[in-house]
């Protein structure tokens, strides 16, 4: 039988765990600079945690765990007879892998209260799981990296959160425009234009309008039985345009009769004033079309787009005003952001924007010619380690070619070459597998040439 994995997951490979692990020390040392802590939780929870949280659709999604041992002791002939998926689920599995880092998060806020400095700052990056259909771009295993900022309402947080987004593009070398808008501004338009009970159908409708055109989302609010008064209302919000603060001036104007929605502009405007203080790299920008995750945000929300590929969204996030009341515990309110590392990875293999020394392996290969040549070069080869030189000694005495060969898979730019003459000199011979140049060099030369080249 061919061994294969569950569809959905992959398998990766050392070079591509080299650059993962690019994108997550830089996005992890990024957050350090501002305070924020990492925190695990375990990659299975009780269904009761999970169950609910995300809707009816996201309950179907939930993979769930069979209870170990005898798990069809407790269960009858008729349960079993009556094929009740839903049911029997309920009866067999006590447990299920995360859906995603933000419910753990919360029954871990709830959970560790008393222990908890408020406010609290804390990122997290690790797997989830979602029993979808599998495509291009969307898995069934795939990493969340959730940086959030509960018990704290001030707006401070909001702006922060987009220096740090702002930081990690510009370390990655990517450049990306910041969109952002705010809950309160679309409850407000919904109000204003007569139909606040519709205001998930216009948020949904409106943030198709990149995907699918101004007419397709004008024909969706119809079908969700919006008046075509209210449609006409809504064009010049949908397609406003101009700078942040211009943009603000209409709005404000619009929504001079709804106090949410003033509430929203004041927050957003607090937000970009302070910003403009300091200057972020990357352009921000006011888009009352971006809706994002719909009952869930209550304040500021964003999201991230990349200028030089086409690609979704890579980063997005919001201000939440009940993130621990599912678990009982009303009133802490957070505000978050997730940076979406599959997306990002695919965004700097499209623009080859990894650097060179995050990516290679070893530097260095000393070049087995025997046991008396190796007995020279292990102590060499564990000094060039301690100063820091990724270094290794071929472990086999082969074919000269074919440990060549081996050097050249693995994209190592040097090799040292020991013979009976360099260990009479107590040399060794470096020879720049990119130029062909050699150099015959005393070992502490050699750290000293191969530091200088790192």
């Amino acid at each position: 039988m061919k061994p294969s994995i569950p569809k959905g997951t992959r398998d990766f490979s050392p070079v591509e765990m080299a650059k993962r692990n690019y994108i997550f020390d830089t996005i992890r040392s990024v957050y350090a600079l501002y305070g924020f802590q990492q925190i695990e939780t375990p990659s299975m929870e009780t269904l009761q945690t999970l169950m609910g949280k995300y809707g009816e659709e996201g309950d179907k999604l939930l993979f769930k765990v069979l209870n170990s041992g005898d798990f069809l002791n407790k269960v009858s002939d008729e349960e079993l007879q009556e094929r009740n998926a839903l049911h029997l689920a309920a009866r067999l599995c006590e447990k299920g892998l995360r859906y995603d880092l933000t419910v753990p998060f919360a029954r871990y806020v709830v959970m560790h209260r008393e222990e908890l400095q408020l406010p609290f700052k804390r990122y997290q990056v690790q797997p989830v799981w979602r029993a979808d259909r599998p495509q291009k771009g969307r898995y069934r295993e795939f990493y969340q990296f959730d940086g959030d900022v509960v018990g704290s309402d001030s707006l401070l947080n909001e702006v922060e959160l987009m220096q740090i987004v702002d930081t990690v593009f510009k370390r990655f070398g990517v450049r990306v425009q910041i969109k952002i808008n705010n809950r309160k501004i679309l409850t407000g338009i919904a109000e204003v234009i007569g139909e606040a009970d519709k205001i998930v159908d216009i948020t949904v409708a409106i943030d198709k309008l990149d995907k699918i055109g101004l007419e397709a989302v004008n024909e969706e609010l119809t079908k969700d039985g919006i008046s075509a008064e209210a449609i006409e209302k809504l064009q010049p919000i949908i397609l406003l345009s101009g700078t942040n603060e211009e943009k603000l001036q209409v709005i404000s104007e619009v929504l001079k009769d709804s106090e949410t929605g003033l509430k929203g502009v004041e927050e957003i405007r607090f937000i970009l004033d302070t910003l403009k203080s300091f200057g972020l790299q990357n352009e921000i920008q006011l888009d009352l079309t971006l809706a994002r995750g719909l009952n869930y945000y209550t304040g500021a929300i964003f999201e991230v787009k990349a200028l030089d590929v086409q690609i979704g969204s890579i980063t997005g996030g919001g201000r939440y005003d009940n993130l621990t009341g599912i678990f009982g515990m009303p009133g802490i309110s957070g505000v978050g952001i997730s940076f979406g590392v599959d997306r990002i990875f695919d965004v700097l293999n499209a623009l080859d924007a990894y650097p060179k020394e995050a990516v290679n392996g070893t530097q260095l290969l000393f070049i087995n010619f025997g046991e008396k040549e190796t007995a020279f070069c292990m102590p060499i080869a564990a000094k060039l380690r301690e100063a820091g030189i990724r270094t290794e000694v071929f472990p086999d005495s082969v074919k000269m070619k074919k440990q060549m060969s081996y050097a050249n898979a693995k994209g190592i730019s040097f090799v040292a070459l020991v013979g009976e003459n360099e260990i009479n000199e107590g040399k060794v011979t470096l020879k720049d597998m990119t130029t062909g140049e050699q150099k015959l060099v005393t070992p502490d030369e050699l750290i000293a040439l191969m530091q200088n080249h790192q």
